[in-house]
């Protein structure tokens, strides 16, 4: 449920039961991914395939509050649009923890793909278009009124065959208002748009007036990545880099690019929000660019992520060594009937 202002609260957040994930159904493998707040692993529900994100609760009451109102937002998010560049949501639970299930892409971050890739870069074509699929899935959370405000690599899986590039982790993702004041504290620094920090400093936690265009300065850093392969602001720290951007206006280099291709980069980020295109107006030009550009020539990372547990049978290894708690002598499981989800909890953290 959306409350007045546009946040959503625990208590006012409903989980719609088609969407309510049976944690005994849950079978859960090698971890994948980490970040500061979750874990994602691979795993099974219910025959097939998963990501399952299993969120840290945190200590503190605040932190508790804070976590679970992520959690909250995130679910609501994944629930309400669905997109061939959004990846496809199955369902969540809350408790005995705040789990996220969503499809298993087996591609690897964006991220991965292009360490893998350096020194060389992406063929330009190859770059356009995860640009593209970047741009599309931003223009339908636009639609729906959502800012993601974390667009960065890292969030950006490819599927198994590196062909198509799908936004992923809406922990960070609001509901937009013309009147509300939405915090700074968000996104990475590297990444964000300047009209994020404070025209002081980058108070921890600050409130400003802020709209969608932040994600278009976010899209235009990735995509300068895209084609560079290169990570942005080289030789500055994540804060470096944003007072730099916020400061002084400083850019990556837009030199030695093409001028339709320097022309979207410049334009997505311009200091002013209000001059930067949107997502529809995006989505346009790269179509337009791609249109006379020659077939790409095929490009392969020297490494290719693949899972390791496809199949995930319940006896497999990966299941069993995080599903079943040993008692200090290896005996038997303690708890209930094992192969359950509650077995993994342990383990997990």
């Amino acid at each position: 449920m959306e409350s007045g202002n546009g946040f959503y609260s625990v208590d006012e957040f409903g989980l719609d039961a088609k969407w309510l994930i049976d944690p005994k159904h849950l079978f859960v493998g090698p971890r994948i991914g980490e970040g500061a707040h979750a874990k994602v692993y691979e795993g099974k529900y219910e025959n097939q395939n998963v990501a399952i994100k299993i969120v840290h609760r945190g200590g503190t009451p605040e932190e508790i509050a804070k976590r679970e109102g992520r959690f909250a937002r995130e679910v609501a998010m994944l629930s309400k649009v669905q997109h061939k560049n959004l990846v496809k949501f199955i369902g969540a639970c809350k408790e005995p923890v705040m789990v996220v299930v969503t499809e298993l892409l087996l591609g690897g971050s964006l991220r991965k793909y292009l360490l893998n890739l350096r020194p060389r870069c992406l063929d330009t074509r190859v770059a356009v278009g995860f640009a593209l699929d970047i741009a599309r899935a931003m223009e339908c959370l636009h639609s729906h009124g959502i800012i993601h405000r974390d667009l960065k690599p890292e969030n950006l899986i490819l599927t198994a065959d590196h062909k198509t590039v799908k936004l992923v982790d809406f922990g960070l993702a609001r509901e937009e208002s013309l009147t509300e004041m939405m915090t700074a504290e968000t996104g990475t620094y590297r990444w964000m748009a300047p009209e994020l920090y404070s025209t002081v400093t980058l108070r921890h936690g600050e409130k400003k007036h802020y709209n969608h265009k932040v994600d278009a300065y976010s899209f235009a850093i990735v995509l300068w990545e895209l084609l560079h392969n290169r990570l942005p602001f080289e030789g500055m720290s994540n804060l470096q880099a944003a007072y730099a951007a916020a400061f002084k206006n400083v850019r990556p280099c837009a030199e030695n690019l093409p001028e339709d291709l320097a022309l979207i980069l410049t334009s997505c980020w311009k200091e002013d929000p209000n001059a930067r295109p949107n997502f529809s107006q995006i989505v346009q030009m790269l179509v337009r660019y791609l249109s006379i550009l020659p077939p790409p020539e095929p490009v392969i990372p020297s490494h290719i992520f693949s899972s390791e547990n496809a199949v995930l049978p319940p006896e497999s290894p990966g299941t069993s060594s995080l599903m079943a708690v040993q008692d200090d002598l290896g005996g038997t499981p303690k708890g209930n009937k094992p192969g359950g989800f509650f077995f993994c909890f342990n383990q997990c953290y």
